[in-house]
């Protein structure tokens, strides 16, 4: 009678949460904009319900997801760690078809995927763009990581420094799944936590970066804001659909919102900075002063710290705002450049993006 009763309770609770978007559910978007020839999708590839150790319904993740603005996401389950197998049955693709038609109803993009799960080293590795999760169910590590490429997945792994870095370290079996190209990407970020470790290895190894939430319980929150939203991926795809984002995945066309941080690629960061931050045009020049406004048109606080000596020393856009900043200039400049590290895009550990501007006199 208790299991009967547990099983009940999640079935109308996933019910509800399924149907809740159809419910008049609001959906806050979360504003990043397109680089020039991609569009920018914001997405989540690591989340956990019921059907292994989370403790939501499938649908709940579609409902979370789709209100605080995201465009893609992956419930990986885990193959390996089934806790709730008393009251849940194992079925390693029965996460995914709950949650697709609640997704189809939003318009969510929902990849089907896969966490195969070993003890770390040599770690937990997630698959997504699978079409079948149930051969990944084998003892051998090595052979579900083939099997998974074998169908066309795209497999990163996760959380490298969760345990530490003795054992998040680089193993030969690492190595051999490199080498045979079963390994495209690594969690840069998963969480609350930021890997300096995986994210010098995807500079390094020709590795894509990731940040997930990794997320179990139900997640409260209604809506990203700058200083308090999912750790997710940016991703710079030709257009908004899932064959669209795995091309980009495998091509390594991503950057990482964490915390206040964007992360990633010298060659993806500087044209979504160039995109995300314009200055006003016309600004107001004056005998020895000029009047700069500067519009950032995303959801980062942007910080910028001078290089050299013309300008603020430290400068903070908000985000999706318009700053005006006052800067000293001599009385016969035709133009005035600017340069500074924007210090929260990261290019690599601890290392910000150097930005630059030229205001011109009219």
């Amino acid at each position: 009678m208790a299991k009967w009763k547990i099983t009940s309770f999640l079935a109308v609770a996933g019910l509800l949460f399924l149907l809740q978007p159809a419910f008049g559910q609001t959906r806050y978007e979360i504003d990043f904009p397109n680089v020039p020839g991609y569009v920018t999708l914001k997405c989540d590839f690591h989340m956990h319900t019921v059907f292994s150790d989370g403790s939501v319904w499938p649908g709940v993740r579609v409902a979370e997801t789709w209100r605080q603005g995201l465009d893609a996401i992956a419930i990986t389950d885990h193959i390996e760690y089934q806790p709730h197998k008393d009251d849940v049955p194992t079925k390693h693709n029965r996460s995914h078809e709950l949650a697709t038609g609640a997704a189809g109803d939003c318009d969510l993009l929902i990849a089907r995927a896969a966490e195969i799960t070993r003890d770390t080293p040599p770690g937990h590795f997630n698959a997504i763009f699978t079409t079948d999760n149930e051969p990944l169910d084998t003892p051998d590590f090595v052979e579900a990581m083939k099997r998974a490429n074998e169908q066309g997945a795209f497999v990163f792994w996760n959380h490298q420094g969760w345990k530490g870095e003795d054992k998040g370290r680089w193993m030969e079996v690492h190595t051999t799944l490199l080498d045979n190209k079963w390994l495209q990407g690594m969690e840069v970020c998963n969480g609350s936590e930021y890997y300096p470790t995986a994210h010098k290895w995807c500079l390094e190894k020709g590795l894509t970066m990731l940040g997930n939430t990794d997320i179990h319980d139900p997640d409260l929150r209604k809506r990203s804001e700058p200083g308090d939203h999912r750790t997710m991926n940016l991703v710079f795809a030709k257009e908004r659909s899932l064959p669209a984002v795995k091309e980009a995945l495998m091509e390594g066309r991503t950057a990482v919102w964490y915390n206040d941080r964007v992360i990633g690629r010298k060659e993806w960061l500087e044209p979504l900075f160039k995109e995300c931050v314009k200055v006003v045009p016309s600004p107001v020049w004056r005998e020895k002063t000029v009047f700069v406004q500067f519009h950032n048109d995303c959801d980062v606080d942007i910080r910028l710290q001078r290089i050299g000596n013309v300008g603020p020393e430290q400068v903070t856009l908000p985000a999706m705002a318009t700053t005006l900043v006052k800067i000293g200039v001599a009385p016969d400049a035709k133009s005035l450049p600017l340069s500074y590290t924007a210090t929260n895009f990261w290019i690599a550990p601890d290392t910000g993006l150097p930005v630059a501007f030229e205001i011109l006199r009219p």
